[in-house]
Parts: C-alpha cells; structure tokens; sequence
C-alpha cells in the first residue's frame, strides 16, 4: 500500500547500511552497524521532484562516509557522535549547499537521516567494544563525559549519565501503533480494485483483527477541518466497535494556527467524548520550522498532550519547545542515537513525555528503533508499521527476530534482541548483501 506523507506519496524506499570499524587504544578491532531508510518525504518535503532529492540523500550518505573515515579524535560513541553531529555536518551541509545549482537548500534534518545509519553503527561498535549491550554502556564505568558536557543547564545534569534516565530492566513486548494512512481504505466502499491481491490485510478491521491492535495513530491532513474531524471520527468509530484502547492524531506538520487543533479538540470532545477520551496525544500539528515561527501551542496542550516529532533535530530544539509550549517528545533514530539519547535526557529532566515514532523502519533498522521505545519508557508503546507497508522486506531479519516484524495480540516482541552492542545477531541473520559502494581514494 503506498503511505501518504504531507503532500507527496511513498512508494518505495532506499535503505542506507553502514559498517563502521573502530579500534580502541589497545589495537582491538570492532565493527559495527547501522541501517536507515532514506525517506525523502519527510526529510525534505518540496515542490522538487522525488528523484532529484533522492540522489542527493544517496551521494550525501557516500560523502559522510568520506567524512567518517577522516574523522579525527577519539572517545565513546556519545561523544564521537555528538562532536561529529555538532562540528562535521554542519560544514559538510554548507558546501553541499553552496555547491547545489538551485535556491533550495537541503534540510537539516536530511542530513541527519543521512548521519543516521553511521551513527548507530557507531553505537552498535562501541557496545562490542564495551563487552556489553548498548544500553548497558551509557554509564559512568564506560563514558568519559557525563550529561553536563552536553546538555544545559550544566548544574542540572552534572554528574548524570543517560543511564540515569534509561530503564534499566524494559519489558519486552511493546504495544504497537498502526499507522491509518490518509490514502488507508477504511471500509469497504473505499476499495475501488486497485490494492493489492498479496494476502495482507487492506481494511482497517481486518488489520485490527489480524493484529490485534489496540493503538491507532491517525494521519489527518492539517488544511481541511471537515475532512480531519470525519477522518478521525469514522477510525475512532472502527476502533470503539472494535476495542482500540488509544488513538493519536498527526496532522502532518501543516497547520499554522493553534485555533485549528483547538477547535478540532473541543468539537471532538462535545460530539465524541469517547473517542476524545482515547486520544492519547497530538503530534506535530505545526511546521517544522521551530525557531522562525515559534508557534506558542499552550492552549493545545492544556486540551491534550503535544509532541514535537520533526522539530525536535536536537535537546536545543526540544528546549526551545518545551518553552513555547510543548509537553511531549517523539524520538526517533533516524535523527541519529546520539541525538536521541541526549533528547531523552533532556526531556525526562524536564518532566516531558517520551514517544518513539517509526520512520516505516524494515530491516536491521527496526532493532535501534524498537531498542530505544523499550529503554526510554515512552508514554505507550512504540509506533512500528514497516508491516503494513513493506512487510517482506524483512524476510531475513524476521527468520531470527520475529517478534519484531509481526504485531501479535498488539504487542512486538523484543525478547530475541540480546548481546553486545544492538544484538543484531547478524550472523544468524546472513542476509545477502549487494557490494558495498566503492568510494574511490580518501
């Protein structure tokens, strides 16, 4: 099924793998891995054409791997990956810029989802280098910094570590969200021949029973509030007759004034207090321009909580959130583990709520994804849906981790993920892989 993103439609995906070696002081040798899908629509929403961005996210991966493999200094991954995110990509994507034939800029938040898949393998190989799970090793014993060299106010965090925010012993199944795309048949009358014959669900009631969902995050359109208010009461209704305990609404970063979500809100809770009663948050109803628009969205989060997603690049962002507003957090590794480690932290010491939202996440790339939702106690379970979108894409992975690519009795199961670093298990996996791209003389 194709997945609606703002404007523009997803149809296929590039996935960006990584295997990044590290050696310590003692000449040890490490590697490690990552795994991001390039999602063009939502790094870049533009009027450009998709294959033109496309190719600039691909060349984009191949010069950070240049720029990796020149990286000077040492350290943990925290710290690597913090120096690297704050010293290398910003010169990098100012002369990609400088050099691009055109008035549009690539964002900041592509060139994170492009740093992505080399950090994570950056973490995946210092837990290795650890001896231990990843989320074992952001602890004093392994790091050389704590939080107070990265985040401010510097008081608040001296002496702290993530491992201070992170559970220490997550459960194992996670709730699932089901993503209910704006082009998502919904009922029956919505079929008109075209979906596809592949033996997956198509209607929402047969995912939901399939499934067993009981969390429904509704993609809403942001610039027609007759079709938001019926889109999200005909899911709700589906979901109240079929016993959904939570729903949440992504209007799709496109609305410009809080009146908007207000007046959806307050319509929703006189005409149907049930499904208002299950909705559990609001995501990013506004523009992902954070700094220039500084939208104050107090009065939609005393109506319900509101998560920063696309905004949220860094804890200086969430900072910048958390004053205008903003009561919630949704990480996602795509913007980097670093970036998602030192978000949480932040958020959690300032009383803000955790969501780990999916970036339609196949393959290795779910394994970060579904780690982070677990140590980070996010408010409900975690958004995973590469199972709706792309299911056989993750044939190999699923052969050893198959709770983690199937939704049972609406839950994902962790309990396969276990070792050193993000207990991959590649080797069981052995998925094929084409050759690596070769990068010429560094």
């Amino acid at each position: 099924m194709p997945l609606k993103f703002g404007n523009e439609v997803l149809t296929s995906v590039t996935c960006a793998r990584v295997a990044l070696v590290v050696e310590d002081k003692s000449g040890r040798i490490f590697e490690g891995w990552g795994e991001t899908p390039l999602s063009v629509q939502w790094v870049w929403p533009s009027p450009l054409p998709y294959e033109s961005r496309h190719e600039v996210l691909k060349q984009l991966c191949k010069r950070l791997a240049r720029e990796w493999l020149t990286f000077e200094g040492g350290g943990d991954a925290l710290w690597m990956g913090h120096n690297f995110i704050d010293h290398i990509l910003p010169r990098v994507l100012h002369e990609v810029n400088g050099c691009r034939q055109t008035d549009e800029a690539v964002p900041l938040l592509a060139a994170l989802l492009c740093d992505a898949p080399f950090d994570i393998a950056l973490h995946d190989a210092f837990g290795k280098l650890t001896g231990r799970s990843i989320y074992q090793a952001y602890g004093p014993e392994t790091l050389g910094h704590d939080l107070a060299d990265y985040l401010e106010p510097r008081r608040l965090f001296r002496g702290r570590f993530p491992g201070d925010y992170l559970r220490k012993n997550p459960e194992t199944r996670l709730a699932a969200w089901h993503l209910v795309g704006g082009l998502d048949p919904i009922d029956p009358a919505d079929l008109d021949g075209s979906e596809p014959k592949d033996g997956y669900p198509v209607l929402l009631r047969d995912w939901i029973h399939r499934d067993g969902l009981k969390c429904l995050k509704v993609k809403l359109r942001g610039t027609d509030a007759a079709w938001d208010y019926g889109r999200m009461v005909a899911v709700g209704r589906i979901g109240l007759e079929e016993g959904v305990s939570h729903l949440s609404a992504d209007f799709n970063c496109t609305v410009l004034d809080p009146a908007y979500v207000c007046d959806f809100l307050d319509r929703l809770r006189v005409e149907e207090s049930a499904i208002y009663a299950r909705l559990l948050y609001i995501e990013q109803p506004f523009p992902y321009e954070l700094e220039p628009l500084r939208i104050d969205v107090r009065e939609v989060s005393r109506r319900k909580p509101c998560f920063l997603d696309e905004s949220a690049h860094n804890w200086s962002m969430v900072r910048l959130g958390h004053s205008l507003g903003w009561t919630g957090v949704a990480l996602k590794t795509c913007k980097t583990q670093t970036g998602a480690i030192l978000s949480a932290c932040w958020s959690k010491a300032h009383g803000m709520s955790l969501m780990v939202q999916d970036l339609t996440n196949p393959m290795l790339a779910q394994i970060p994804h579904a780690l982070l939702a677990a140590y980070t106690e996010t408010i409900m379970g975690v958004e995973t849906n590469s199972m709706q979108f792309y299911p056989d894409a993750s044939t190999w992975e699923a052969r050893v981790h198959r709770g983690l690519y199937c939704r049972v009795n609406g839950c994902i199961d962790l309990s396969t993920v276990a070792g050193q670093g993000f207990g991959y298990k590649l080797g069981e996996i052995n998925r094929p892989l084409p050759p690596p791209e070769q990068l010429g003389p560094v």
